[in-house]
């Protein structure tokens, strides 16, 4: 299918289509007219990339996990890497999530001492 077909299925814009190939997380083939050609699995494969960029992965983790993604939603295989890279994903969620509880105690802070 082309790029259009592609982005029609699968409600994500040419451009985020065309990211994701130079990602590495995304496969297509030229044709002889140059147009990019993807196969059918293709909108899966855009579905699991959505699904672990909601989860808050970055592309170069998605790139690691997605060899081990099933389905749409997706389902991980949880091989030893895919654990190890979920508990580190999880590590740094919880240091940014103490830092932003840290910085709003700081500013609730001012409006307290303030009042």
């Amino acid at each position: 299918m082309l790029i259009g077909e592609l982005s029609r299925r699968t409600g994500v814009s040419h451009r985020l289509l065309r990211y994701y190939e130079e990602q590495g997380l995304l496969v297509s083939r030229r044709d002889f007219n140059g147009y990019r050609t993807f196969d059918d699995d293709a909108v899966t494969t855009v579905r699991q990339i959505r699904a672990l960029l909601a989860a808050g992965l970055t592309t170069q983790v998605i790139a690691k996990l997605l060899p081990c993604a099933n389905g749409e939603l997706p389902e991980l295989d949880l091989c030893p890497t895919v654990v190890a890279e979920i508990r580190r994903e999880l590590t740094e969620m919880d240091d940014r999530i103490d830092t932003l509880r840290q910085r709003r105690g700081t500013l609730a802070g001012y409006l307290t001492a303030d009042v």
